[in-house]
């Protein structure tokens, strides 16, 4: 078991097997490494929080619930890096933020993870890029 302190979450304990490992960081958290899932409430919605940092944590969910005909090709060698050897291991997700009450998923840079192995790569993507939704007038743009 490790414990680590959260600025959302305050002290957390959990089992060594529940970290995902991220050999490279997420952007702009290269030395970052170590992060957990932690469900948000009874919805999709979970938080993709930092072992080694107690103020990292993203909000993230799967890009497939906001965006149906969001399509992602997974390069070849993203998947030998992940372990990858069932494709029902795998898990993306994006991270999501909320702006003027427009919640914006980053879809240009999803975040790809293997569920046996707990590892994970974020991946850039030419498109399609950032997807808005107006939280007011629940309407949704890319």
């Amino acid at each position: 078991m490790i414990t680590f302190p959260t600025t959302r979450f305050g002290k957390l304990e959990i089992s060594e097997e529940h970290v995902i490992h991220f050999p490279s960081g997420l952007f702009g958290f290269p030395d970052l490494k170590r992060y957990i899932l932690i469900d948000h409430s009874d919805t999709e919605i979970k938080w993709l929080q930092a072992v080694d940092d107690a103020d990292v944590a993203f909000i993230v969910i799967n890009p497939f619930l906001m965006n149906p005909s969001y399509r992602l090709d997974i390069p070849d060698t993203a998947k030998e890096l992940l372990g990858l050897e069932d494709i029902n291991d795998l898990a993306v997700l994006v991270i999501v933020r909320v702006e003027n009450n427009t919640v914006i998923a980053n879809f240009q840079g999803p975040i790809i993870l293997n569920s046996a192995t707990r590892r994970g790569f974020q991946i850039v993507v030419e498109s399609p890029g950032i997807y808005a939704y107006n939280i007011e007038t629940a309407s949704s743009r890319k």
